[in-house]
């Protein structure tokens, strides 16, 4: 029988298993936890040695810092506020309602700045219509133009007279052509509605197609004081009362009511 060996003592031929190298005995001044053959490029410490890349480089170690996030599923990655300058100042977007553009405006506020522009504006109508008398038709003063047809001698020459206070006239004129002269004075009677004075030595079969258009119609005789007018259709909803004399033809047309254009054509004289 052997005698014991120590515990610390170990075989002189160690015989390593099978398919390994044979492993050198511990000496002391061998470190504990250090490998055989250990050397620089042995890690201190005892610790394992990084993995080989492919390639032959060892991996870079990660320098300080806090690893990235990973990102998990289902959550989304922060977003960066617009003009903060690094990922530190990253502030993540409110999810659910989306941010209203500056330049939306409310319907309220559309009111408001509509209703200051019509301010103003309505001021200006009130003061225009009450003060310089806006919307009131201009007169006219026919008398220059009576007095060029009387001195033209080309026709005898009627004018209104009798009219009320709320005929006013708003144009005149006197014209000679080639076939004839033309005397025309416009009125606004009393409900506002227009009228016009013709008299003109124009032959009638180019006259009244002319002053009614082609379409308009003789309807029959007019009861003027014993003159034998007629009454005519006019342009749209405007009616004429044509009077034919042998030396000139009067025509007294205009969207005024009947008896307006009557009391203009009797008070010819």
């Amino acid at each position: 029988m052997e005698a014991a060996q120590p515990a610390d003592r170990v075989p002189a031929d160690p015989t390593p298993p099978d398919g390994r190298p044979p492993v050198p005995p511990a000496t002391a001044d061998t470190p504990t936890g250090s490998a055989p053959g250990g050397g620089a490029g042995t890690p201190a410490g005892g610790g394992p040695e990084p993995a080989p890349v492919a390639g032959g480089e060892p991996e870079p170690a990660l320098v300080g810092g806090d690893p990235e996030p990973v990102p998990v599923a289902g959550e989304s990655e922060p977003a960066l506020v617009a003009g903060a300058g690094s990922p530190d100042r990253a502030a993540t977007a409110r999810p659910g309602r989306p941010e209203r553009p500056r330049s939306e405006r409310s319907p309220k506020d559309m009111a408001l700045s509509l209703l200051v522009l019509l301010v103003p504006i309505a001021l200006l109508l009130a003061f225009y219509r009450g003060f310089l008398g806006g919307e009131q038709p201009t007169t006219v003063d026919a008398a220059p133009a009576y007095e060029q047809a009387r001195a033209a001698n080309v026709f005898p020459v009627a004018e209104p007279s009798g009219l009320g206070d709320g005929w006013r006239t708003v144009s005149a004129s006197f014209r000679t052509v080639d076939d004839g002269a033309t005397l025309r004075v416009g009125y606004l009677t009393p409900e506002g509605r227009g009228a016009q004075l013709v008299q003109s030595t124009v032959p009638p079969q180019r006259l009244i197609p002319a002053e009614l258009t082609a379409q308009g119609q003789p309807q029959g005789p007019a009861d003027l004081g014993g003159a034998n007018w007629q009454r005519y259709t006019g342009r749209g909803n405007e009616q004429a009362l044509v009077l034919l004399e042998p030396n000139r033809t009067v025509i007294v047309v205009g969207d005024a009511r009947d008896n307006e254009l009557r009391e203009l054509a009797g008070a010819l004289r």
